[in-house]
């Protein structure tokens, strides 16, 4: 059986983006290269001082991990060397990093990031990870500006996530079907495991924080209801599952069947999720494997963005899961979507 890196991947599928000229292709490189190196931090964190908070709340309010600030620097390093994108955006950062090196001065794309999702789980050894969205640049010349961030999910040329976890894996769409590559440390290669993902199109699986059950829509409570109730035609009741670390739960539900809700919630009326680095990118690689994702009334990848760190409310999985939620949602309709 031959063995496929992600690298020789990549190059086969270049053809797909004829005028891109194989930018695109070594921008998912170096993000590749980066995440290799965010994996060896991960996997040695108990071992070295690199683990707890620095002290510092980055601009969502949260604390910000040592991990969190390595991952950060390593991707916002790989891109700006690699020279194919012109501005990054991060959850960890306030403001755009617009990129004006010599080698970037022709490049085409922006990258949004989230560069360690779910990382209040690192000092308990659970599953984290990195999600990433590539857009082309919509300014003309010269470094990105936030205009060229300012574009809806439909537009993304390419999104990913990259899970670190008993083993580390990358998972990524260019729009032509999801595959994914798992890393094989005996080589220090990403290798093709998954080819041409498909979620299935219902599971029995719900995934969301039930201990904010109280603050949650009434659609929301009245679904977690159904899926609680017994009924032999649709396999219920459902089983809930939630590490609380959305990368990780999304991939299990990707795979097994399933629906994560994270809803808005009286304390935070328009959701807690990033819209342009968490949501979007997520929603797209569902999407492209057969699944659906909304806030709970619009297709997620179809909303404006307005501001960076725009939060959303997401339903995201199979298709009948998130379509029955919706129903519910629907049904007993909330004000604040």
């Amino acid at each position: 059986m031959r063995v496929q890196t992600l690298g020789q991947f990549i190059i086969e599928k270049q053809t797909d983006f004829p005028y891109a000229k194989g930018e695109l292709s070594r921008l998912l490189r170096d993000i590749g290269i980066a995440a290799k190196i965010v994996n060896r931090e991960v996997n040695k964190a108990g071992l070295v001082e690199i683990l707890g908070e620095t002290g510092e709340v980055n601009v969502q309010g949260e604390q910000v991990k040592k991990l969190d600030v390595f991952a950060n620097e390593q991707f916002i390093s790989a891109l700006k060397a690699g020279g194919e994108v012109c501005a990054i955006a991060s959850e960890e950062c306030e403001d755009i990093i617009p990129i004006d090196t010599q080698v970037s001065k022709n490049a085409k794309y922006v990258v949004a990031i989230d560069p360690l999702d779910g990382s209040s789980n690192i000092d308990v050894n659970v599953s984290v990870g990195t999600i990433f969205s590539i857009y082309r640049r919509v300014s003309l010349s010269g470094p990105g500006t936030l205009e060229d961030f300012m574009q809806r999910g439909t537009e993304q040329i390419a999104a990913g996530y990259v899970i670190y976890g008993s083993s580390c894996m990358l998972v990524y769409t260019t729009g032509r079907g999801v595959n994914g590559f798992t890393l094989d440390p005996s080589i220090g290669e990403f290798c093709l495991s998954n080819p041409d993902m498909k979620t299935p199109q219902t599971g029995n699986i719900y995934s969301l924080n039930e201990g904010n059950y109280l603050h949650f829509p009434d659609g929301v409570k009245k679904y977690i209801k159904y899926c609680q109730e017994e009924d032999k035609a649709t396999d219920r009741p459902y089983s809930s599952r939630y590490i609380g670390s959305g990368v990780a739960d999304i991939h299990r539900n990707l795979l097994k069947g399933g629906v994560y809700i994270y809803p808005t919630t009286t304390k935070s009326p328009k959701g807690k999720l990033r819209l342009l680095y968490e949501c979007n990118p997520l929603a797209f690689i569902v999407e492209q494997a057969g699944g659906k994702a909304t806030d709970g009334k619009t297709r997620i990848m179809e909303k404006n963005i307005k501001e960076l760190h725009q939060r959303t409310p997401l339903f995201i999985g199979s298709t009948q899961m998130v379509d029955k939620a919706m129903e519910f949602m629907q049904k007993h309709e909330v004000s604040t979507l």
